[in-house]
């Protein structure tokens, strides 16, 4: 959670998981799109670099502030709602949490979101944050405009089209200018039927084809070596919300089964690493099974206590079920000590020249580590495995991408390019991390 308290020219600067630190000279904390053109005019001029942290939820360094750190957090809230046109406008720096609410006073809500509700809108969309839902894209498909101020320090507006332009803002990491105000597609409010079951990975990979189709979202998590997985499955219904005594024993249970217990496996897990396959195997045959109905942005997000270190990649969704026996049969192995389950889920196509699904059906895999253990020889084999896939990851979670890497998986990286010097010929907003992995 952000703390202006600890925002201050040169103060120590972290991600939510903590393996990613720098100590920038300058913080600034703007309330306006004129102060936000003045940083950037003033960094410009020195030489200097900017990144805007968002809410520091990224596992790589993509957010990561070298010279200049920008927070929006006193640039939040809801500036218009267009009902003819379903949309509505935010400033950038709101947080998903947020959002819900504000929607649900005129009768709207997020056409999707992800389980994760702590980061702001510019940077989500900005990284290509995702839910679920193969005929659902991601947040960044939900952008109709961006307000941006350029590497000039000149305000921007554009709206999408089909135009180069539109397509380097679909993904942009916050490399054509500082995103202050985002224009999104939203529908009419509506609740969440969700069920939860533990069924065998067996089952799970026949049915998935047909599961994916005929719910709005399938969720599953895959407990390492395990037999068995947990599917989520929701559909949208009319709106309707939880008793406050519902949403109660909800929280009480997550907190101390999901969260809480599994805590302390996982300090186990840390404290002994060869207790990791059983406790994967525990965790498995102890999954919550239920039923809920609830607003949407109720039900979309679950609350994460338990730290960890993430890598998550999208591979083509007709590869699902072969990568997924093969994930299975290393972890039978024993070869890895991990007792955090994967998460899978599923997107529509984007045409995003940054988007890693490329505009193909994909299936997301994520693959996570208990913070104090060692995750690199695991995401390196994760790295390893996604190439034979044709797989690319979030660009929030951590990678091993070289610029080499990123000009054969992107093939539409030099027109991105031209586009972000077009906006940022001086490279205002390209720290170190980002130029190695760009720039050849």
């Amino acid at each position: 959670m952000f703390s202006i308290d600890k925002w201050h020219n040169g103060a120590k600067w972290t991600n939510w998981a903590g393996n990613v630190v720098s100590y920038p000279g300058e913080m600034h904390l703007p309330q306006s799109i004129e102060e936000v053109s003045t940083i950037v005019k003033q960094a410009r001029q020195a030489g200097k670099n900017i990144r805007v942290t968002g809410a520091a939820h990224s596992f790589s360094a993509v957010a990561m502030p070298e010279h200049i750190a920008i927070s929006l957090h006193n640039m939040r809230g809801l500036i218009a709602v267009n009902k003819d046109r379903q949309e509505v406008t935010l400033w950038a720096g709101t947080y998903l949490y947020e959002i819900g609410p504000l929607l649900a006073q005129h009768g709207f809500a997020l056409i999707n979101m992800g389980d994760i509700q702590e980061q702001t809108i510019a940077g989500a969309v900005s990284t290509g944050t995702h839910g679920t839902g193969v005929t659902l894209g991601s947040l960044s498909a939900a952008v109709m405009a961006w307000g941006f101020v350029d590497g000039t320090g000149a305000y921007q507006e554009h709206r999408r089209g089909l135009d180069d332009v539109s397509e380097a803002l679909h993904v942009s990491l916050g490399m054509l200018g500082v995103v202050v105000k985002i224009t999104i597609k939203v529908i009419p409010l509506y609740a969440l039927h969700y069920v939860g079951a533990r069924e065998t990975l067996a089952n799970g990979l026949a049915a998935f084809a047909e599961d994916i189709r005929q719910h709005r979202h399938v969720e599953w998590f895959y407990f390492p070596g395990s037999e068995t997985i947990q599917v989520k499955r929701m559909n949208a219904v009319a709106p309707v919300y939880q008793s406050e005594w519902h949403k109660r024993v909800e929280m009480l249970k997550l907190q101390i089964v999901e969260n809480g217990a599994f805590f302390a496996m996982s300090e186990l897990c840390r404290w002994k690493p060869a207790l990791s396959g059983v406790m994967s195997k525990i965790a498995a045959a102890n999954v919550v099974e239920g039923e809920k109905v609830g607003i949407s942005y109720e039900i979309y997000p679950s609350p994460r206590s338990v730290k960890f270190q993430e890598s998550e990649y999208a591979i083509p969704l007709t590869q699902f079920e072969a990568c997924m026996e093969e994930i299975h049969a290393t972890f039978q192995k024993g070869i890895f000590h991990v007792h955090f389950p994967l998460e899978c889920r599923t997107t529509a196509g984007e045409a995003g020249f940054l988007s890693p699904t490329q505009g193909r059906e994909s299936a997301f895999i994520a693959f996570h580590m208990y913070k104090g253990m060692p995750e690199e020889p695991y995401f390196k084999w994760v790295q390893t495995l996604m190439q034979k896939y044709k797989g690319r990851p979030h660009w929030g979670k951590q990678h091993h991408l070289t610029a080499q890497a990123v000009h054969t998986l992107y093939p539409e990286i030099e027109r991105f390019l031209a586009i972000r010097q077009q906006y940022d010929p001086d490279q205002v907003f390209l720290t170190g991390y980002l130029k190695k992995l760009f720039l050849l």
